[in-house]
């Protein structure tokens, strides 16, 4: 897969998408956005693929928010298009897939919401986290708003998005916005060691695990408990759980193909 502003790298069942504009801080312009969309649709769609982590380019930034070049002159239906919520998250949205943030560097903006939107995010010591957009005339537009309190807690959130300050990684780990902060020349090991892990499990597991665990947000326990018991139950029909459940008793390693 070629593309213009991503590095696409696939191997032992994880892909890394890096957003590789490292002059502009990984901003995601209107390409990048577009082409987010289509590596995502290819990568759902993708059984060698069971794992996906995301990162930008160098060492500065994850990605530091839209392309404000892009602001400029715009209209307000050609935002509204542009940052409706079916657009360069929905694709993310519906993965069923994990997907790992491994923040880099500065997560500002559309780059934090974007790793908000993510099932696990792991920072370097370095990162910085903020939704500035208040000093813009401006509210976050792909979900801070809305992901930002479900993570930090109302207070915190309205705290961020109002002062635009920005928080380190450490502060992050301690609101929950971040899951695990390791050194900067630790991230890229420790962030791929997480994502072997998941890989080497049952894909099909996997999507119904985290079918289960998104479910909780949306959800009354009692609703989230009734579809839990559903999909563990969906699960004994599956050749992996066979598998998993023989190799458990044979001492051995599991062999999953996803069936």
């Amino acid at each position: 897969m070629q593309y213009e502003t991503l590095i696409v790298e696939i191997k032992d069942h994880v892909a890394k998408i890096i957003v590789n504009r490292p002059d502009k801080l990984n901003a995601l312009n209107k390409k990048a956005r577009d082409e987010l969309n289509q590596v995502f649709k290819e990568l759902a769609e993708n059984k060698e693929v069971h794992v996906i982590v995301i990162t930008g380019a160098g060492e500065k930034a994850f990605i530091a928010g839209a392309d404000i070049n892009e602001f400029k002159d715009a209209t307000a239906a050609e935002m509204y298009q542009n940052f409706r919520p079916d657009t360069i998250f929905y694709e993310l949205n519906r993965l069923r897939k994990p997907v790992i943030a491994m923040i880099n560097g500065y997560a500002l903006g559309g780059g934090l919401e974007l790793a908000m939107a993510c099932d696990i995010r792991v920072a370097s010591e370095n990162a910085k986290l903020g939704q500035p957009e208040i000093k813009l005339g401006l509210i976050p537009g792909w979900g801070g708003s809305q992901r930002l309190p479900r993570l930090i807690g109302e207070g915190r959130a309205m705290w961020m998005i109002l002062t635009g300050k920005m928080i380190d990684a450490k502060k992050g780990e301690e609101w929950g916005l971040i899951d695990f902060v390791v050194k900067k020349e630790e991230l890229e090991e420790f962030t791929m060691s997480i994502a072997k892990q998941i890989a080497e499990m049952s894909p099909f597991t996997l999507q119904v695990g985290k079918e289960a665990v998104k479910a909780a947000s949306q959800m009354s326990l009692r609703d989230g408990l009734e579809l839990e018991s559903r999909l563990f139950a969906l699960l004994f029909s599956t050749k992996d759980k066979d598998e998993g459940v023989a190799a458990f008793l044979e001492k051995r390693k599991p062999v999953f193909k996803g069936e």
